[in-house]
């Protein structure tokens, strides 16, 4: 099965309708990374998206280590800074579309938003 995962910082104290647009964001950047057969697979397996928390910037970057590691397709989001958030701050990380047990070994241990 394949899933993509999107994971965003707690500390922020985003809005709700903040949080969804980041987490649009990170969707969508995530899987214009991912290549075109990983996006065919994922869209086959019914387009599965998981929305994840960290409670930092650092917890953030951790996984997106782990990512790169893993040779994951992500996104690491960052906003321009119009609305709640400072410019730059980081927000959020999209990782895949890819294969759910592959985006486990990085993500499994998170909790849902």
């Amino acid at each position: 099965m394949w899933k993509q995962v999107i994971v965003v910082r707690k500390d922020l104290r985003m809005s709700s309708g903040k949080i969804a647009a980041q987490a649009a964001h990170a969707s969508l950047e995530a899987y214009k990374a991912t290549p075109f057969e990983g996006q065919l697979e994922w869209e086959a397996w019914g387009s599965k998206k998981v929305i994840l928390k960290v409670k930092s910037l650092r917890g953030l970057i951790e996984i997106q280590k782990r990512a790169k590691k893993a040779g994951l397709p992500f996104a690491l989001i960052k906003d321009a800074g119009r609305t709640e958030v400072k410019p730059g701050t980081v927000t959020a990380i999209g990782i895949g579309p890819w294969n759910e047990d592959e985006i486990d070994k990085v993500t499994g241990d998170l909790k849902m938003l």
